[in-house]
């Protein structure tokens, strides 16, 4: 909902240093990898209950995940780099509720809803993006992407103050869980309204 409006904020510091580490020799699918690790070393340590390392962590891997568009803008972005980036961006999503599950067995239903709600929102953004694609439709609402990005309720940004409210306020996992999870749902919704209108044939 919010990243198309922060892209203009976001993307000049980024593209600065974009290119500084382009300069340096740094590839796009090395940030994407680093920022994975980063990201999942965030979230195994939220399973083990260190909730500002893992805060800390989360935000670093989300500065990785803008560098590395960063730096492919310098070098000419590749189909195999959008496809890094994007099941990156989602093994990172995933397992952070996954870590509260493991935390704490209470949380563990509302972490399998918000998982699956994940799912579903990620579906429905996937074939979304193949059939603009096979109808050769374009947008730059969230800057140059690999393949098309649709806008829905729950973004990136969207689920980044999400995660940073579970890592302040881990007593309140569950019922952060469940309305995010609802939120993950009206976008699959949304989304396939979308569809109805444009891709109506």
């Amino acid at each position: 909902m919010f990243d198309a409006r922060l892209r203009p904020l976001i993307d000049p510091p980024l593209n600065r240093l974009g290119r500084i580490l382009a300069g340096w020799g740094v590839t796009a699918n090395t940030l994407t990898f680093a920022g994975l690790a980063l990201g999942l070393g965030g979230a195994a340590a939220i399973a083990f209950g260190q909730f500002a390392l893992g805060l800390a962590l989360i935000l670093v891997n989300r500065l990785f995940d803008g560098l590395d568009g960063a730096v492919a803008r310098v070098h000419g972005p590749t189909a195999l780099g959008g496809y890094f980036d994007i099941v990156a961006d989602f093994a990172f999503y995933v397992s952070i509720p996954l870590a509260f599950g493991l935390f704490d067995p209470a949380n563990t239903q509302a972490a399998l809803v918000l998982v699956a709600s994940f799912v579903l929102t990620g579906v429905s953004f996937l074939a979304f993006a193949v059939i603009a694609a096979e109808r050769d439709e374009r947008t730059a609402a969230h800057g140059q992407k690999s393949f098309f990005y649709s806008t829905g309720l729950a973004e990136g940004g969207e689920t980044i103050a999400v995660f940073i409210a579970l890592a302040l306020f881990p007593a309140w996992f569950v019922p952060i869980a469940y309305g995010y999870a609802a939120l993950c749902l009206l976008t699959v919704f949304q989304r396939s309204a979308l569809a109805v209108i444009q891709f109506r044939d």
